[in-house]
């Protein structure tokens, strides 16, 4: 049996391609399929459960309709913090804390989106804190969805601005961080996307070989990890 780990897809009704590319792979999931996991920024941006969704609606109604033959896991990204459990349960998605950690296989993982791991990104560290507070988040949906979905435009604005003057080395993980959480977790392997650099990071911590694989985005290519046993593959394809 096979599971299946994808991140960053950032559905959007601009890039309708992107959509139907999604629907189709998960309608066409191969039989052998034992779960699927979504680790974050699965849309491109989310403002609350009464958040319309253009252009999505078929995609959610996809996840559900599928969701009765396998289970499909969802975790907050840094796009989509304001998707409920509430509204995970009711499209057929399992709601996952971020971090969370598993087995499988026989290998201890923890799942998470990442931008944990980017520790250097002082700014944006202290901008997460704000934004997942309960605080922030009932001051926003106390306002109207017109002006929630035209924040929600203006931060995207201004993170691929600041995305573009920011070193490089900033927005990656810090390694340091990463074997933290080896530590901390105890775990074998971590799993994770955000930072839109798919790779298997090979990791010496507490005198054994880990692995830290990173997710791939899909704005050019798909990326999918695979994990059977003994084997860990990460396919791409490109979207058309």
């Amino acid at each position: 049996m096979t599971t299946i780990f994808i991140s960053d897809l950032h559905l959007d009704k601009d890039r309708p391609k992107v959509i139907r590319y999604f629907i189709d792979f998960l309608n066409n999931l191969e039989s052998d399929i034992e779960s699927l996991y979504i680790l974050g920024d699965f849309v491109e941006y989310w403002v609350g459960d009464d958040d319309p969704g253009d252009g999505l609606e078929e995609v959610f109604s996809s996840i559900k309709k599928k969701s009765n033959s396998i289970p499909i896991y969802f975790m907050h990204g840094n796009r989509d913090f304001m998707i409920s459990e509430k509204f995970c349960n009711h499209h057929g998605m399992k709601f996952l804390k971020d971090p969370t950690k598993i087995k499988l296989h026989g290998k201890k993982i923890l799942l998470m989106h990442g931008d944990t791991l980017c520790i250097d990104d002082i700014e944006y560290q202290k901008f997460r804190t704000m934004v997942r507070s309960p605080l922030w988040q009932n001051e926003m949906l106390k306002k109207s969805l017109e002006e929630r979905i035209n924040l929600a435009k203006m931060l995207r604005a201004k993170s691929l601005s600041e995305t573009g003057t920011k070193d490089e080395v900033i927005m990656d993980v810090n390694n340091d961080e990463v074997i933290s959480q080896l530590k901390k977790h105890n775990v074998d392997m971590i799993i994770h996307g955000h930072t839109h650099r798919p790779n298997i990071h090979k990791i010496i911590s507490e005198n054994k070989e880990c692995k830290r694989i990173v997710l791939g985005d899909w704005y050019d290519k798909s990326f999918i990890l695979r994990i059977s046993d003994g084997e860990i593959i990460i396919d791409k394809s490109n979207l058309s």
